[in-house]
């Protein structure tokens, strides 16, 4: 019961998070009536177009064995020289229908799924040998049925299929009594080809319509809960609470760096209770003041009280205060519009110091 309520809760599609996941897995869209299909047509290809051409060739050969039977030498070394022959012989013949079996064998999951390498399918898991697994996978209805269904309307299909293209032969099985061999499995190879072509085109039918099957399973089997979703978006993204939490202890790290720098201001310009703007400024060293803090409200009077416990002198020009804290960046220059007034407060504070502005 609580499966199916956990199935019915995943009304979601699967992210591309959770599809990268399930390849990693070795979990891909792969359907084997799309081998099955790959198979017969590579068994159609070998057995209607290339064994002809290979019995002929092997006909060939042993023919000049037997016609030359009485010139072989048949004592130890001869007989080894013969089977290596014809070991040499069968193998140049038979490689490229082996070949053919082996490329459409490989070709099936490669082109439903691509080329992938799965490390994990190789894990030894308990489950893969546990014996109720094996139980449960068989006894699952849907599941069994479907595959029954798909086999018995093959086996229907292809019965007919024989029995449509046989049916002529049957009733004229005398007229291929005459024939010799070569003609004969001529006419054996068209009879074969024309029953491949007839179960292959139903047999695609049927791949067709178990790889969609197959899809919707595999994307079902993936969907996921809004919750899932949520999860999956807060370890991706972070979890909102933990990033504003981070981002808090950097502010307050940056803004004691800040107040760590105003004892180090030549002045400090002021609204002059809600902004403040501390400034230093060296002649030797730089193009133009500098702001080392500024800040607004409770920052702005820890700004202040710092100045005056350094005898900082404090300059109240509400302007420019609030011009500074709207452009000025901490640790630049301050901007080019507003080096005139700045240059009076600090002209002002220098000759207060008895400093020259240079």
């Amino acid at each position: 019961m609580s499966e199916e309520q956990d199935d019915s809760s995943k009304t979601e599609e699967p992210t591309g998070k959770k599809l990268e996941e399930a390849h990693k897995q070795g979990q891909y869209v792969v359907s084997r009536e799309v081998n099955t299909w790959l198979s017969v047509l590579a068994i159609m290809i070998v057995l209607v177009y290339v064994a002809p051409y290979v019995f002929k060739g092997l006909g060939d050969r042993l023919s000049y064995y037997i016609a030359e039977a009485d010139q072989l030498q048949l004592d130890r070394g001869g007989i080894g020289l013969i089977m290596t022959r014809v070991l040499r012989d069968v193998v140049v013949l038979v490689w490229l229908p082996l070949l053919i079996l082996l490329l459409f064998g490989m070709s099936g999951t490669i082109l439903q799924s691509g080329f992938h390498v799965t490390w994990t399918l190789l894990e030894p898991k308990f489950s893969k040998i546990s014996p109720l697994t094996g139980i449960k996978r068989l006894l699952s209805p849907i599941p069994q049925a479907i595959e029954l269904a798909k086999a018995v309307v093959k086996l229907v299909v292809v019965t007919v299929i024989a029995y449509l293209v046989l049916k002529p032969v049957f009733v004229s099985v005398e007229a291929t009594i005459g024939l010799e061999m070569w003609p004969l499995l001529e006419e054996m190879r068209k009879l074969a080809l024309a029953l491949f072509i007839g179960v292959l085109l139903v047999m695609a039918a049927v791949a067709a319509g178990d790889f969609a099957y197959q899809y919707m399973q595999h994307y079902k089997k993936l969907r996921m809960t809004k919750q899932e979703i949520k999860d999956e978006h807060k370890q991706s993204e972070g979890d909102p609470m933990v990033k504003g939490r981070l981002r808090g202890l950097r502010m307050e790290k940056a803004r004691k760096r800040m107040m760590a720098s105003v004892p180090k201001a030549d002045v400090v310009v002021t609204n002059p209770t809600h902004y403040a703007v501390a400034l230093q400024y060296d002649p030797t060293t730089m193009q133009a003041p500098v702001v080392l803090a500024m800040g607004i409200d409770q920052i702005a009077l820890n700004i202040r009280k710092i100045a005056e416990e350094h005898k900082i002198p404090i300059v109240r020009n509400p302007p420019l205060a609030r011009a500074l804290y709207d452009t000025a960046e901490i640790d630049r220059e301050i901007p080019a519009d507003h080096y005139k007034a700045v240059a009076e407060v600090i002209s002002y504070v220098f000759k207060l110091k008895g400093r020259r502005m240079g």
